[in-house]
């Protein structure tokens, strides 16, 4: 398998509180790759390293061949990073904001191009023309996503996508990140939701207390461990520690 990320031994501290104890994990090409766990779990803080915006402790992180922390520059040029406080300029118009955003990566035609893409990627018809003010969280949500894929991305991280939508929203959502790993875009995102999680990842691997407890396809997760569905399998892998 060729991998789109390599995480090994990662570590990262804050005072005394180790966030994350010695993670290793691999993402392949192509892959959408889900790190769950509770609130405080570590999930954000190594999302933030692999992203470049965090310095590692301890431990390696290569994307795309590359790596973090001495190839930072390089990594940045191939990832897309979408915080779970993402916002928008509000007072701007969607189309508008998705232009202003594509000035950092192209100009010209190929700006033009980038923005045609983000538009039909958010898929808000008449309201990409409406201001950013007047959308719903699950608009925005849709429209930020867009923003975050419209480079083209070789891997686009993704952290709490769905926090805080309605079901349907949230299922909107999760169609758009199967549609974007179809076209070939490595997903990893974190959640606490595992039912999410469980139906969306062809792999996941389970942080508690910054150390990762379990990895592997959510069915075969819940079948080594007897579970009906990866919240029960994440119970009973943190009882067993």
């Amino acid at each position: 398998m060729k991998y789109a990320l390599k995480v090994d031994d990662l570590s990262k501290s804050f005072g005394d509180k180790a966030a994350v104890d010695g993670v290793t994990f691999s993402v392949g090409i192509g892959e959408i790759y889900g790190l769950i766990g509770p609130n405080g779990a570590g999930k954000t803080t190594t999302l933030r390293m692999i992203a470049t915006l965090l310095s590692i402790d301890g431990g390696s992180i290569e994307v795309m061949g590359m790596d973090v922390a001495s190839e930072s520059a390089g990594v940045r040029s191939v990832i897309s990073y979408l915080p779970e406080d993402a916002g928008a300029y509000k007072d701007l118009t969607g189309r508008a904001y998705l232009k202003f955003m594509a000035r950092f990566f192209a100009d010209g035609g190929e700006l033009d191009d980038m923005v045609a893409r983000a538009i039909e990627i958010a898929d808000l018809g008449d309201r990409i023309d409406s201001k950013v003010d007047t959308y719903s969280k699950g608009m925005m949500r849709r429209l930020l996503i867009a923003r975050a894929i419209m480079p083209n991305p070789k891997l686009a991280i993704l952290d709490e996508v769905t926090s805080g939508l309605d079901v349907v929203n949230a299922y909107e959502i999760r169609q758009l990140i199967r549609e974007l790993a179809a076209s070939g875009v490595t997903i990893l995102l974190s959640s606490h939701n595992m039912f999410e999680v469980e139906m969306l990842c062809d792999r996941v691997g389970m942080i508690d207390d910054g150390r990762l407890v379990l990895e592997g396809r959510p069915s075969e997760l819940m079948s080594r461990h007897g579970a009906k569905n990866l919240e029960e399998v994440f119970v009973k892998a943190v009882k067993a520690k």
